[in-house]
């Protein structure tokens, strides 16, 4: 069956925000580490984001760090109606850029007053706690304690919402007991499909599912099968790939990240391909074979 009508918005929290977003991670240094090269640049770049509709970004103050909340202020600061604007926790920067854990209370007490600091607000719309149980993804571990300080800081009318990244779904389960998780952020694309009895068991729920990486991240994905289905829409494999996660799956939320207009216009346009069920049908056997160089 042809997937004929994508919904276009999907609920995260209290806000009902369109499927595409931005997330600013790339407007830092190279390695998310320091400022970027071009400072107008990147303020032009989150200034047409909104113009161009865009009403949920994706941000922390451990990219930078500080930068890229910095960026975001001086670009929007007041913020218009509606915007979405969600951070995260959990992690620290060291001195050459390492990215180190750092969940306890004070850790993340410091971290909530750090974000409403630096994004110039009150209250944190949404903060998703990222575990760092292991530098190569999601491992076990409680997160128990760094939710009920972050359950706490919500109390204290810090936080609006609390999410999770990084996270196993015995870690979501955990966290529905200790708090109202309202989105899950984990690594997930065409061909990184780990989540996907996840990513429906939270559909099923109610609950976003905002992949990170959605084009692949450091190694962007490569595939002929994408780039012909590419090519038979006029569109470009990355539009495809972003495409292809909308269709997955309605609860989905994209924050694909950009310090190029150019991009940031074509990320936006995926929201109006259709995918054929055959298109579909090509996409999902990526998930289940080795990637073409």
């Amino acid at each position: 069956m042809p997937h004929s009508h994508i919904p276009g918005s999907y609920r995260i929290g209290t806000h009902t925000v369109r499927r595409v977003g931005y997330g600013a991670m790339q407007l830092t240094g190279p390695g998310v580490f320091g400022p970027p090269r071009d400072r107008k640049a990147a303020i032009a770049v989150l200034q047409e984001a909104i113009a161009q509709g865009v009403d949920h970004l994706d941000t922390s103050d451990i990219y930078g760090p500080h930068v890229t909340n910095q960026l975001i202020r001086e670009a929007l600061h007041p913020y218009r109606d509606g915007l979405l604007i969600a951070t995260k926790v959990g992690a620290v920067r060291g001195p050459n850029g390492s990215w180190e854990p750092a969940f306890s209370t004070a850790d993340l007490e410091r971290a909530v007053h750090d974000n409403l600091r630096n994004l110039g607000l009150e209250v944190l719309d949404v903060v998703n706690f990222r575990a760092m149980f292991s530098a190569e993804g999601p491992a076990e571990g409680s997160i128990e304690a760094p939710l009920t300080a972050l359950a706490e800081l919500q109390q204290r009318g810090l936080i609006r919402h609390i999410g999770l990244s990084n996270v196993t779904p015995t870690q979501v389960a955990e966290g529905r007991k200790l708090a109202e998780i309202v989105c899950v952020q984990n690594h997930y694309n065409l061909t990184h499909r780990r989540d996907d009895a996840l990513l429906d068991q939270l559909a099923a729920s109610g609950t976003a599912y905002v992949p990170y990486f959605p084009l692949g991240g450091f190694t962007p994905l490569q595939s002929s099968a994408l780039n012909d289905v590419a090519a038979r829409l006029g569109a470009t494999p990355m539009q495809v790939a972003l495409a292809w996660l909308l269709h997955r799956s309605p609860n989905v939320l994209l924050i694909p990240g950009t310090s190029s207009i150019t991009h940031l216009k074509e990320n936006l346009a995926s929201a109006a391909l259709t995918l054929s069920a055959e298109d579909m049908d090509i996409l999902n056997r990526l998930g289940t074979s080795p990637l073409s160089e």
